[in-house]
């Protein structure tokens, strides 16, 4: 299983949607961290397990950017399947499940 801790692959200061809203964003933390392993871990039948806790916080745009992006890239064949890919980790269960919203609210989107 592949494990991406956010704290120490990314950023203890996740923050903003776009990489012009500063060297921490959502579009590059999926571009970067989220795609290669999800491209890795459909390859090998695995999950992807991401770690939440340890940042500073996070804001709506850079989790809606990061994994609803995800979702709207089009990279992947399965969207509707793509939140059973992940097995999130944090001790604040309200921001699993606020990501997994930002995800299934872009699948149909994709479906369109």
């Amino acid at each position: 299983m592949k494990i991406i801790n956010i704290r120490e692959n990314f950023s203890r200061y996740p923050a903003g949607r776009y990489r012009a809203d500063g060297p921490y964003n959502g579009e590059k933390f999926r571009e970067e961290l989220l795609v290669p392993a999800l491209s890795e871990a459909i390859d090998k039948g695995e999950k992807i397990k991401v770690e939440l806790d340890g940042v500073r916080g996070y804001n709506s745009s850079f989790l809606e950017e990061a994994f609803g992006g995800l979702v709207r890239s089009g990279k992947f064949a399965s969207t509707r399947d793509l939140p059973e890919k992940f097995e999130f980790v944090s001790a604040d269960k309200s921001l699993i499940e606020e990501i997994r919203g930002y995800m299934e609210v872009a699948a149909p989107v994709v479906a369109q």
